[in-house]
């Protein structure tokens, strides 16, 4: 980062435990400082040096830093508490024209970062923010990365289990004709999570998890009536959401949880009547503070070539559609 503005300060009284409490394990609350300001924070001892592109940005951080070594004299801070403190003195990054610091995913494959601007800007909004939609069309990415955060968030106890949670919508087939009781019939619908987590961690300890239900995989409608503290909540395939489903589900998040919804405009399985939760909460939310929007694009589909060109051509044939009316 190429910084405009400096600020340097020391941190009174010097106290090797207060600086361990402000700092986090492998200084992992300053990194989410840095994080939510768009700023770089360096520290020798009780001497730290903020740096930026913006002197407001710089500013804020150094204000911040002092009242929370302040609160660590007598609290244990943790993310949440660090996260408490951004949101209630509403402090957000200063310059939005700032470029996303990378995020890089420790997961057991190895490390996943975002391809492109927009996975960046995705994996620094789930940092950064409690709740994130992802949109876009099929092979941007949006439940791999998602699952990817919230595979590292468990691992680094940022988060005490994982909920992850799709609508058992039929796509052309009707559940009630499918073999089996309900759990095995909503189960399909649900594939394509298990494979993401399988490859992030192993299948023998995903199942490990699931029998311990640190890993919950559930239909939508499991949701309804609970409130969910200390978790990482992902809503896969929300664009076959109703309006009201959608509220319910942002409505469940409790203390400590991040919650991303991840969805494609373009494959909604709803009967035409009915307006896609997705679709209304892109309206009513846009401007609400401290919920991130993520738009993928044709160009940023990471699977095979024909893939981006298949969508595309989708694309266009709706943009005409749209103008003239289907043939």
């Amino acid at each position: 980062m190429s910084a405009a503005a400096v600020s340097e300060f020391a941190l009174e009284p010097a106290d090797t435990e207060r600086l361990a409490n402000l700092s986090g394990p492998f200084d992992s609350h300053l990194r989410q400082i840095e994080l939510r300001l768009g700023v770089e924070i360096a520290n020798r001892g009780n001497v730290f040096r903020v740096s930026g592109r913006s002197d407001d940005a710089v500013e804020q951080t150094a204000k911040l830093l002092r009242a929370l070594y302040e609160e660590a004299a007598t609290e244990t801070l943790d993310t949440h508490a660090i996260n408490v403190r951004l949101s209630r003195a509403s402090i957000e990054r200063v310059a939005e024209e700032f470029e996303p610091q990378e995020v890089a995913v420790k997961v057991k494959r190895g490390t996943v970062r975002g391809r492109g601007a927009n996975q960046a800007k995705y994996l620094h909004a789930i940092a950064t923010h409690d709740i994130n939609f992802g949109v876009g069309p099929a092979g941007t990415g949006k439940t791999f990365l998602a699952v990817a955060m919230a595979v590292e968030a468990l691992n680094e106890s940022k988060v005490q289990r994982l909920v992850l949670v799709r609508p058992a919508v039929e796509a052309g087939e009707k559940l009630g004709f499918l073999p089996g009781d309900l759990s095995q019939k909503v189960d399909p619908y649900l594939r394509p999570l298990y494979d993401a987590l399988y490859e992030m961690l192993g299948v023998e300890k995903v199942i490990k998890l699931l029998e311990k239900s640190v890993i919950e995989i559930a239909p939508l409608a499991y949701m309804r009536g609970r409130t969910l503290n200390d978790a990482f909540v992902i809503l896969d395939e929300a664009q076959n959401t109703t309006i009201e489903q959608m509220k319910m589900f942002l409505t469940r998040l409790g203390f400590g949880s991040t919650a991303v919804v991840t969805g494609d405009m373009t494959q909604i399985d709803l009967p035409r009547n009915v307006k896609s939760g997705l679709r209304d909460a892109i309206e009513v939310l846009r401007e609400v503070e401290g919920v991130s929007f993520t738009f993928f694009e044709p160009r940023d589909v990471v699977r095979h070539a024909l893939v981006a060109r298949i969508v595309s051509a989708y694309e266009e044939r709706d943009a005409q559609d749209a103008q003239t009316g289907p043939a």
